[in-house]
C-alpha cells in the first residue's frame, strides 16, 4: 500500500473539505394539522400518517406554581 511522500498543506485540506456541508432537512406539510414534518414519518404533532390516525398524542401538562 502506497503512502504519501509529503504532508498535505492546510489549504489543500480545506479545499477538499469545502463540500462537507450539512443539508437542511426536507420538510413537508402534514395533511391533517399543517405543521412541518419529515417525509415518510408519523406527524409528531397530530399522530397521523397518510390520512390515518396512528398515534394518540398526549397533551403536555402546564406547570403550576
Amino acid at each position: 500500500m502506497s503512502l504519501p511522500k509529503r504532508r498535505h498543506s492546510n489549504t489543500r485540506q480545506a479545499k477538499r473539505r469545502t463540500h462537507w456541508k450539512l443539508k437542511d432537512p426536507n420538510l413537508g406539510k402534514c395533511t391533517e394539522c399543517g405543521n412541518l414534518r419529515l417525509p415518510h414519518k408519523i406527524c409528531p404533532y397530530c399522530g397521523y400518517y397518510k390520512g390515518k390516525k396512528i398515534l394518540t398524542i398526549k397533551e403536555k401538562k402546564k406547570k403550576q406554581k
